[in-house]
């Protein structure tokens, strides 16, 4: 039969096991979520760059629109945007249009969410959001998605003009 410093003494190495044990698990989640936020910020990059191009085409073809590039706590982006006056009978009207496309920020829940937003004429045409998981994240399948959303306002846009 052990006497007590015995167990005393095991109790203490079992302790001292645990608290490695939990300091080496505080270390690894460190380190993952330093990776993940390294391919965020990379993904982020390029897609950004990817929305530049399709939406500084979208305006080329479109006269009248202004190019901008967000960056804000919503995240990271392009915008553009286009403002038109009717005059009818001595009244104006003002028709308000653009189109944004944002890659959110980094969050703690290890997500790369992109979002769209479109208003033609006053009016929100489009309303989309599309997120992955990092460790499962698909670059080229945002690159479609963001073909695909400017392609929609485009049809949309003119079929309205």
């Amino acid at each position: 039969m052990m006497d007590f410093e015995q167990r005393l003494q095991k109790a203490i190495d079992r302790g001292q096991r645990t608290r490695a044990s939990m300091k080496e698990s505080e270390q690894a989640r460190a380190a993952t979520e330093e990776e993940l936020r390294a391919l965020h910020s990379s993904a982020r990059l390029e897609l950004t760059e990817h929305i530049e191009e399709c939406l500084r085409k979208l305006a080329d073809h479109f006269p009248g629109f202004d190019y901008e590039t967000v960056i804000d706590e919503d995240g990271w982006g392009s915008r553009i945007r286009r403002d038109d006056l009717e005059l009818n009978r001595g009244t104006t009207d003002r028709h308000y249009s653009h189109f944004e496309m944002l890659v959110r920020s980094f969050s703690t829940k290890s997500l790369l969410d992109m979002t769209a937003k479109g208003t033609i004429r006053n009016k929100e045409v489009i309303a989309r959001s599309h997120f992955q998981r990092l460790q499962e994240l698909d670059v080229d399948s945002f690159k479609n998605l963001i073909d695909l959303w400017v392609l929609e306002f485009a049809e949309a846009y003119s079929a309205q003009n």
